[in-house]
């Protein structure tokens, strides 16, 4: 429970979303699924590269990663939903609701940071090919990876700690499947215009600055590609960087219109759907994208289902 002396609210109710019985249930059936899905997909990709040792270089190695924060990003949100869908109080805990605040947020902040850090390795991957190898060597590229991971973990728990010692004396109701924000703001009993403007300022300029570090980054790639005199390096250049692509244009597209002002005035079913498809969908359609595009990776996985079936048998 927060600080302030006066505050009654021990716990908060997840509104989720709201429907009959019926549709409840097979929205939990359908996200189960789905949930399944995302976690088969992500885990297959990791184990891939780390069982064919021709993917041990940095783009595998940071897409390994990738797919790793995909899994654990889902499951900060969709086992806590599953639950609220079965269950009748939807209530979830004043504590639970902050840590909850605070995986989600640190591992979305990850996912900024490493989108960026695979775009700078296309970048050197296909504008400086000769210096590659030296440059992102796997130390480095490891270095790099934990400074994103660390540096994503520590951005955010100033701003929570302020907003949990905000004053919360009901209702307590989150018309929400996560603890966000901007509802929870919205539920203060005082106004704290200051801790909004801060929570949208770091939102904004993280969101922000890596965008742009990867549409220079892609700029530069696409400039290069299209001096490539040969038809066929060019497809490859432009398959390798197209899923990228796609995903980043996904999560951006989504992320942007949800934080750039946390209590912008979007109606909840808006915020819902937004969440669910950066939160839900992207880790869903992410292994399929890289997988389908990439012919090493779906080299790896029929390997790893050979050596499955043999086990089996």
């Amino acid at each position: 429970m927060n600080a302030s002396g006066g505050n009654t609210v021990t716990e908060f109710l997840l509104l989720c979303f709201p429907c009959s019985r019926e549709v409840q249930i097979l929205l939990f059936l359908l996200f189960s699924v789905s949930y399944l899905l995302t976690l088969m997909g992500n885990g297959a990709i990791v184990c891939a590269v780390r069982v064919d040792h021709r993917l041990h270089t940095p783009m595998y190695l940071l897409l390994a990663n990738f797919t790793f924060l995909e899994i654990c990003y889902i499951n900060t949100t969709v086992p806590n939903m599953l639950t609220n869908f079965l269950s009748e109080s939807k209530t979830i805990s004043f504590t639970a609701c902050f840590l909850q605040f605070y995986f989600f947020f640190s591992l979305g902040i990850a996912e900024t940071f490493l989108l960026p850090l695979m775009a700078f390795d296309r970048y050197l991957a296909i504008c400086r090919p000769l210096h590659y190898p030296a440059i992102m060597n796997s130390r480095l590229c490891v270095n790099l990876v934990v400074l994103c991971w660390v540096t994503a973990f520590l951005c955010y728990p100033v701003p929570i700690y302020f907003i949990a010692q905000l004053p919360f004396c009901g209702p307590n109701t989150i018309d929400h499947f996560v603890c966000d924000p901007g509802p929870l703001l919205a539920l203060s009993c005082i106004p704290a215009p200051g801790i909004e403007l801060s929570c949208s300022l770091l939102s904004s300029s993280i969101i922000f600055i890596t965008f742009f570090f990867i549409l220079i980054s892609y700029t530069l790639v696409l400039r290069a590609v299209f001096r490539v005199p040969s038809g066929a390096g060019r497809r490859k250049a432009f398959s390798t960087c197209g899923s990228h692509l796609a995903v980043v244009s996904l999560f951006y597209g989504t992320i942007m219109v949800m934080y750039i002002s946390p209590n912008s005035g979007n109606p909840a079913g808006t915020r819902k759907f937004v969440t669910l498809i950066y939160s839900s969908v992207t880790p869903l359609v992410n292994p399929l994208i890289y997988s389908l595009r990439n012919k090493d990776m779906k080299a790896a996985l029929r390997k790893i289902q050979m050596c499955t079936k043999i086990s089996q048998n």
